[in-house]
């Protein structure tokens, strides 16, 4: 098992991403703080990898907020006895997250503040206990959409994933000698409810398939193989970096044709 007795938060775990990668963590050994705002939504995640014979316990919190987020950090010292592996996955979208002359102040705010702060929050409060435990792994979600720029645009989404790549940097350089690797997670387009929303017009979904190479959508179980990866010590020499997973999106000027 790759992450045999390691201990891992996952914020955002109760669907999605999140949710494949916290199953993925318990899979292969580590045991699991499912944490998301939705409590129940985290349990019911943390009662499937339970009852598959894994380790995971849920937490209710919301990311914005430092005295939960440190709570969170606690309580994951309190019950694996220390902290390996974060995975600052937590997000928001939001349908008045326009171009940037058309999106509110408060709509900015909103999503900066879970997509940005969430992840300044989760490696706060993690570092030091990822220091006590003697080093470990930071994984911040931010995406494809913050290397390259789209027409249709999500201006405060954007921002806030451009934001945690450079956060994530600051930090790899800062701890890389104290046994801290922090990367950043760039997943492209994924099959998950809150893209199928989005894309649930046909000519939203043809306007941006033929932008991705493979064209088709990611599944939540391959971001999650990457995250694993970059949990893993097989992946120790690795910080500091974006880490595309996008089916080429990032690589591409001219896409294949449609057979």
């Amino acid at each position: 098992m790759r992450l045999k007795d390691k201990r891992a938060i996952v914020t955002g775990g109760a669907g999605g991403i999140g949710a494949a990668s916290s199953k993925a963590f318990a899979a292969e050994g580590a045991k699991v703080l499912v944490c998301d705002k939705n409590r129940d939504g985290a349990e019911a995640v943390a009662a499937a990898i339970r009852e598959t014979g894994g380790q995971a316990w849920s937490f209710g919190l919301d990311v914005r907020r430092a005295v939960e987020v440190s709570a969170m950090v606690s309580e994951a010292e309190s019950r694996f006895g220390g902290l390996d592996i974060i995975f600052n996955n937590a997000g928001v979208f939001h349908d008045d997250d326009v171009s940037v002359t058309l999106t509110d102040e408060e709509v900015w705010n909103f999503v900066i503040d879970v997509n940005l702060k969430g992840v300044f929050l989760g490696c706060k409060y993690a570092i030091p206990a990822l220091l006590r435990a003697g080093g470990g792994s930071i994984i911040n979600t931010a995406s494809f959409v913050a290397v390259v720029g789209a027409a249709v645009s999500q201006s405060a989404y954007t921002a806030s994933k451009g934001g945690v790549l450079a956060l994530t940097r600051e930090i790899a350089v800062e701890y890389a000698r104290k046994g801290i690797r922090a990367n950043s997670l760039c997943p492209g387009p994924i099959n998950t409810p809150l893209l199928a929303e989005l894309l649930k017009d046909r000519r939203a979904r043809e306007r941006r398939f033929v932008h991705i190479p493979m064209g088709r959508l990611g599944e939540a179980e391959e971001i999650a193989r990457s995250v694993v990866f970059l949990a893993a010590d097989e992946s120790s020499y690795l910080t500091g970096t974006d880490f595309l997973v996008d089916g080429g999106i990032c690589a591409a000027y001219v896409t294949p044709e449609s057979d």
